[in-house]
């Protein structure tokens, strides 16, 4: 199951409590006091592990506990230090405040660490109270509690590319030609339920395509299913406006282009500012030109690029995907010298 988003409950350890204790030993008159400190609480955190691709463990256990540290003891013994607790989870999870809706930190990449949940420090046994003019302290400190939190995870996918189109567009059936993904590929609508990702390339040059559930008209304000799925091209720096030419289709593909721009722009987040170049699908069933002519002006109108492909037969896949690696090189370009200025 593909879960890309849970709320959960995180509770670092408390710190164990400082003792009162006096050294009793045979031969020593005047002993002293010697209460040992309370250990350290255990420390909650998050590390990301390119081995998982889901939220779904947390779905159904959302609280997590570390370890008290343990009490002190006499002879100026200190009380254990619990052990952190570390949750893994996968690469591209972004945490939230569940309460206020803050950024806590990202995780965006193998290994990347964030302490979500800080323990109690172990309380003060009388021995560190021991002063000139109070030389037999009857004080000691309770451990401090842990950190509580309620946390939002949120994972968006790491991909250089994101397809964009409406439903039976030919999203998966081109990620299928250009990559060794195997989405799921039907004649019906909302084919795709989760988002899939794509090694496209070769050794010399690969980039990851993601393919996310079709939108459609007032996806960004929840209809259909592909909004809850936008987030994940929040990470991509290029789009491919995937737009179906054909007659089959029953649309126009000048309207669905419109459709598909307004709902990237209604949802914000950046994901309007991204790059993009329109693909015209599946050609190989085209049979009025001016479909495919009317698009292409709608698109230098926007100022963007258009490709005609079929994702089925691969015609003019291969272009399309080196271009895209062409512009993919461009865009480090511009970081680089915008980097250097």
């Amino acid at each position: 199951m593909f879960v890309d988003e849970v709320e959960i409950e995180v509770r670092a350890g408390d710190g164990g409590r400082g003792v009162v204790s006096f050294r009793r030993e045979k031969y020593v008159p005047r002993g002293g006091p010697d209460g040992g400190n309370g250990g350290d609480g255990g420390s909650i955190w998050l590390v990301a592990q390119s081995n998982r691709n889901t939220l779904v463990e947390y779905r159904y256990n959302p609280l997590f506990k570390a370890d008290r540290g343990a009490h002190g003891e006499g002879s100026r013994r200190t009380g254990r230090t619990a052990d952190d607790r570390v949750l893994p989870v996968p690469v591209g999870t972004m945490v939230f405040d569940g309460e206020r809706g803050d950024i806590i930190g990202d995780l965006p990449e193998e290994g990347a660490r964030l302490l979500v949940a800080r323990g109690g420090r172990g309380g003060r046994g009388n021995a560190c109270f021991t002063s000139s003019t109070n030389q037999a302290p009857r004080r000691a400190d309770d451990g401090e509690p842990g950190e509580e939190r309620h946390l939002r995870l949120e994972l968006r996918l790491l991909a250089d590319v994101g397809l964009v189109g409406l439903p039976n567009a030919g999203k998966s059936t081109l990620l299928r030609s250009v990559s060794s993904a195997r989405p799921k590929v039907a004649d019906y609508p909302f084919t795709t339920l989760t988002p899939h990702l794509g090694v496209v390339g070769d050794a010399d040059e690969e980039f990851v395509l993601a393919d996310v559930p079709g939108l459609i008209e007032g996806a960004h304000q929840g209809t259909g299913l592909g909004h809850r799925f936008l987030r994940h091209l929040l990470r991509t720096r290029l789009l491919v406006y995937l737009i179906d030419v054909s007659e089959a289709s029953g649309r126009e593909p000048v309207e669905d282009f419109r459709i598909l721009r307004d709902e990237v722009q209604q949802y914000g987040d950046g994901l309007e500012r991204l790059p993009a170049v329109i693909a015209a699908n599946k050609i190989d069933i085209l049979y009025d030109g001016e479909r495919a002519i009317h698009l292409e002006q709608s698109a230098k109108d926007a100022g963007m690029e258009l490709w005609r492909i079929s994702a089925a037969t691969g015609e003019g896949t291969r272009q399309l995907i080196q271009r895209l690696s062409r512009k993919l090189r461009e865009l480090d370009l511009e970081v680089q010298a915008g980097e250097v200025q």
